[in-house]
This record gives C-alpha cells, sequence and structure tokens, in this order.
C-alpha cells in the first residue's frame, strides 16, 4: 500500500492513472483510445496475475477490469485487491458483456466500484473513470491532511521526552474505556484520534515557554493554556474531526468548573473530554517522564480518587473507570501494538534530522 509520505504526493494537475486489465487485446487498445494522454497515463495487464503485481509496485488512480477472463476471473481480482492487497479505497470499475442481473450483486460483494456495460458510449465510459477517480483524490487529500496532523502532533510529544508511546497508550486506553461504556463507533474513533492529537496546539506555544526547565510565572501560564484553543483551530478545518476538536478544546475542564479554557462545569463539559481527561491522568501518573518518576497503581488510584473528592473530575466516570481498572488492572501494563495514526510519518521526518543533531533530547513539555 502507499505510505503515508507518497499520499502526501498528491497533485490535483497530474495525469490520471488507470490500471486496465483484459486478456482481449482489442479491448485494451479500445479503452487506451478512449483514455488518451495526457489527461490519462494507462498501463496494461492482460491477466489478474499481472494486475496484482503492478498493483503491488505503482499507484494508481482506478482499475478498469474485465468480468470475464481465464484463469482468474474479475471478481477474484477484485476480492485480492481488496483483501490480500489492503486496496480498500482504489476505484475499480468492472467491465462485463453479460445482462444477467446476478452479475452487479456479486460484483459489489467482491469489492467492485462501479459497472459498465458493454457495449459502451466512449464518454459515458470516460465520465464514469474520472467520477471514481476525483472520489478517490479527494479522499487522498483527507488522508494526507489527516496524516500530517497526526505526524505533528508525535513530534510535539517527542519534544516531551516520550517518541509516542504516550499517545499510543492514550488512544488505546480511551477507546477500551470508550467501549466500556457504550459508546458509538464515531465516538470510539473520536477518542482513538484525541489520544493523539489532544496537545497539537502547543506547536503554537513558543519553546522559551514549552521547554522552560523551570517553573512557569502567571503571565508564562496563560500562554500555556491557549494550547487547547490553538489545537482546536489547527483541527477544525476537518468536518470528520467534530468530535475530536471537542476534546482537544476541553480535555482541561475540570468538573468544578476551575479548568480551561472555557470555565465550564458539570455536564456542559463534553462527554468525550471527561472520558478522555480521565485517561490522560491515569497514564501521566503510572509512566515516567524526563520530569517524573512512575507511580505504583495503588498511589495513581488514590491521587485519581483524590482529585475527584476536589471536584476535578467526573464522579460517575471516575467510578466506573477506576471499577474497569479493579477488574483488569494488568491489562493496561502490556505492550500496546500501534496502529499509525501519522507515525511511520512521524518517523520519516525523525530520519531526515537525526544526521542533523536535531533528535537530541529535549527539556521536557509541561500538560
Amino acid at each position: 500500500m502507499p505510505s503515508s509520505v507518497s499520499s502526501l504526493r498528491y497533485n490535483a494537475t497530474a495525469p490520471f492513472r488507470v490500471l486496465i486489465v483484459d486478456d482481449e487485446p482489442a479491448q485494451r487498445a479500445l479503452e487506451r483510445e478512449i483514455l488518451e494522454p495526457p489527461r490519462y497515463l494507462t498501463t496494461e495487464a492482460c491477466n489478474g496475475l499481472e494486475a496484482l503485481d503492478l498493483i503491488t509496485r505503482h499507484d494508481f488512480d482506478a482499475v478498469v477490469l474485465d468480468k470475464r477472463m481465464p484463469g482468474m476471473d474479475g471478481e477474484e481480482v477484485c476480492r485480492r485487491i481488496r483483501d490480500e492487497l489492503g486496496e480498500a479505497m482504489l476505484p475499480i470499475i468492472m467491465v462485463t458483456g453479460s445482462s444477467t442481473s446476478e452479475i452487479l450483486p456479486a460484483g459489489l460483494r467482491a469489492g467492485a466500484t462501479d459497472f459498465i456495460r458493454k457495449p459502451y458510449n466512449a464518454d459515458e465510459f470516460a465520465a464514469r473513470v474520472e467520477s471514481a477517480i476525483n472520489r478517490k483524490r479527494l479522499t487522498d487529500q483527507l488522508d494526507s491532511a489527516e496524516a500530517v496532523l497526526f505526524a505533528l502532533a508525535r513530534m510535539v510529544e517527542a519534544k516531551d521526552g516520550d517518541t509516542g508511546d504516550h499517545c499510543t497508550r492514550l488512544a488505546h486506553l480511551s477507546v477500551r474505556f470508550g467501549h466500556e461504556l457504550g459508546l458509538d463507533a464515531e465516538q470510539i474513533l473520536a477518542l482513538r484520534r484525541g489520544g493523539v492529537l489532544h496537545d497539537i496546539g502547543k506547536l503554537g506555544i513558543p519553546e522559551r515557554v514549552l521547554l522552560k526547565p523551570g517553573a512557569l510565572n502567571e503571565a508564562e501560564w496563560q500562554v500555556m493554556r491557549t494550547h487547547t484553543v490553538i489545537g482546536e483551530r489547527l483541527c477544525s478545518a476537518l468536518k470528520s474531526f467534530k468530535l475530536t476538536v471537542q476534546i482537544i478544546r476541553s480535555h482541561h475542564e475540570r468538573w468544578d468548573g476551575s479548568g480551561y479554557p472555557d470555565g465550564t462545569r458539570g455536564n456542559d463539559i463534553p462527554l468525550l473530554a471527561r472520558v478522555f481527561q480521565i485517561c490522560d491522568i491515569f497514564d501521566a501518573l503510572s509512566h515516567a517522564r524526563p520530569y517524573k518518576p512512575s507511580l505504583p497503581h495503588a498511589e495513581v488510584v488514590r491521587i485519581m480518587q483524590e482529585e475527584t473528592a476536589r471536584g476535578w473530575r467526573d464522579p460517575e466516570l471516575m467510578r466506573i473507570f477506576l471499577a474497569m481498572l479493579e477488574r483488569d488492572a494488568a491489562a493496561f501494563d502490556q505492550t500496546i501494538a500501534d496502529d499509525d495514526l501519522g507515525r511511520s510519518l512521524f518517523e520519516d521526518i525523525q530520519r531526515t534530522q537525526e544526521p542533523l543533531g536535531t533528535a537530541d533530547a529535549q527539556p521536557a513539555a509541561r500538560s
């Protein structure tokens, strides 16, 4: 599959790259003639195995695939593109000469994006291909924007002396707590994203404040507290981040209204921000940072209960969270497998900096 970096090479003015797969040379020639350069760059494969090999080695905007081919038919090629190659978003337009009603649902189940029946009009053929490609490129742009935000957020974590494990743990724990609460899939995704993006606004905090080795004065704390608002502004342009933005802005609010940036209290604080905050506090107390050691589990629980009694945390959510920990505390000490969220792009960026000596340890950043 294309990496996060290759997806960033999106160019709206580039030719459309189309793979034509058909065992009949005359049919390939016809489709090549319709999809002519410079608007299209076409590559041809005469069978399914050749097509699969080409897709593993090149990026395509769409595949035009004949339904009936000897050996491996179009439906099998579809399934292998989706399942084995992991190309979930690559448009696959299946060409068929059959008018049988079963063809369409079988092809869609195999993973086809669209169907074109022979004989077809050349303009309609080109329009169908171009429409599918335009949708894919819009998706690529969204993926690229998300990847950049996730990578930038991991750069913030690296300055904190933590190369991304905190993000990964927090995303995992938040999702686990969300499932415990019976939250829906959209809320779970927002919690997963929030694990990485919650402190992205620290990109806008001057390093003399962010990396100051001593205590911050009141003016510096006022600057530091703006990271929640800055983070909201950075991420709010993506409509799909609507719930995640609530976490970014409000994860430092307190149940009694003494938090920031808005001084919101009680149930007026977005639910996902309250859920996430408890996970963030647990992880911060449970793991060592350059400026603090890790605390024993019993001490972590004591502090969290004390802060709840003080009026800082949602008492009902805290009760459920601590009960979850008591039931399966060992699970949170296990190594968590990362599911990327910008890690690969972050590591690419980090590798380019290391020869210049910029990967040295930095002073610890603050919450």
